[in-house]
């Protein structure tokens, strides 16, 4: 990969600017929590798009647009529960 300027960026920097990008420690809830909030802020910030929604909804846009931003807090429901490993003494 490049910027526009021609330079070339590794992986890892690639990783750090952006957040979504992901890593080999992210679990498979964060990855589609951060598909669904940019999926959700793409909606938002599309005034065109955010219309459709409003009007296959029947609703005003306002209230779409506080309806996404409410959803962006927890787009796939409540992170699942971890389990701790008990180690015997």
């Amino acid at each position: 990969m490049s910027t526009p300027g021609g330079a070339t960026i590794s992986a890892d920097q690639l990783k750090a600017r952006y957040i979504g990008t992901g890593h080999a420690d992210m679990a498979k809830y964060e990855w589609v929590t951060n598909q669904h909030r940019d999926t959700l802020s793409s909606h938002v910030g599309h005034y065109d798009q955010l219309s459709y929604y409003a009007v296959a909804q029947n609703e005003s846009i306002g209230r779409v647009r506080s309806q996404m931003i409410e959803k962006m807090v927890q787009p796939c429901g409540p992170p699942p529960k971890k389990e701790e490993s008990v180690m015997e003494e």
